[in-house]
């Protein structure tokens, strides 16, 4: 006849039922995440130039992916279109220049920027409270664009975020900023005329195929 025996194991096994299960450890160390201080003084000492191509989202510093003819076309067209349309006065439209979100910890380059005020006006770069309407030319990076990029655009304040989305041949135009993100969205296809919005007023529209490759 067998006789079953407790052994050492079972009887600690047992011991612990019931007895509170300690917290996991987090899968990976935490990250550590750099100031638009920080990021800007790295640029000072030379520790990152202007040919590293990176760019400062969320306190992580990302490198930027080579443009390509499509995208180079978009970029282009895109500014070309707000400089256009946008009060010349009130405001003027540049390229992957940065914009400081000094709570968020980012200093993105969006693919296009409508500024308020004048270029000679900003000696230091434009921060996200001067920046009414930004634009991001979306390709392979769209899944970023419309994450990261999307929530970072949102808690820095940005009123108005568009995405000229490659891939899906659309313009994507977020509205709402929040800690969340942006809560609307309206799509614009071929055919389409996408509002120009700045300060709560339409200074225009420009056409979805003016904008696409």
């Amino acid at each position: 006849m067998s006789t079953a025996t407790s052994t050492p194991a079972a009887t600690s096994a047992a011991g612990l039922a019931g007895a509170p299960i300690p917290p996991l450890l987090p899968a990976y160390p935490e990250l550590y995440r750099f100031t638009v201080d920080q990021y800007e003084r790295m640029g000072d000492a030379g520790i990152l130039t202007e040919d590293d191509r990176v760019e400062l989202v969320e306190g992580l510093v990302y490198r930027k992916p080579m443009k390509k003819g499509p995208h180079a076309i978009a970029g282009r067209e895109t500014a070309a279109a707000l400089t256009r349309q946008v009060p010349a006065q009130a405001y003027f439209v540049t390229r992957e220049d940065p914009v400081s979100i000094p709570g968020r910890s980012g200093m993105p380059e969006p693919d296009v920027s409508v500024v308020r005020g004048q270029s000679r006006d900003y000696l230091e770069q434009p921060k996200a409270s001067d920046v009414p309407l930004l634009a991001e030319v979306s390709g392979a990076t769209l899944a970023f664009d419309q994450g990261e990029k999307l929530l970072s655009y949102a808690r820095g304040g940005i009123p108005v975020y568009w995405i000229v989305n490659l891939v899906d041949r659309r313009v994507e135009v977020y509205t709402g900023p929040g800690p969340d993100g942006y809560p609307h969205r309206q799509d614009y296809h071929p055919g389409d005329l996408v509002p120009i919005v700045l300060d709560g007023q339409e200074v225009g529209r420009v056409a979805v195929d003016e904008l696409l490759p």
